[in-house]
């Protein structure tokens, strides 16, 4: 299933849908701080400071076209 990029959730790319990265995680900030620096270099993504794996930026996934269904923490797609 594709979603156009029209589809877009209304909430700014720098803000994780509140069930993939919750207001009361302990890393929230620096999760996010880690993000919106990704996204101001054009990166596709950022090393996760939870886990250490590599972390898509929702400016990445939006530029695919598509929605993956993967649970992607910063899914632009999730409304």
């Amino acid at each position: 299933m594709t979603a156009p990029l029209d589809e877009l959730s209304p909430r700014p790319l720098t803000e994780p849908h509140i069930s993939r990265l919750p207001l009361a995680h302990p890393n929230r900030e620096l999760i996010l701080s880690e993000h919106a620096r990704a996204i101001e270099r054009n990166m596709s993504g950022y090393i996760d400071p939870n886990s250490g794996l590599f972390a898509t930026t929702a400016l990445y996934l939006a530029q695919q076209g598509v929605c993956c269904h993967q649970g992607c923490r910063h899914c632009p797609y999730l409304l």
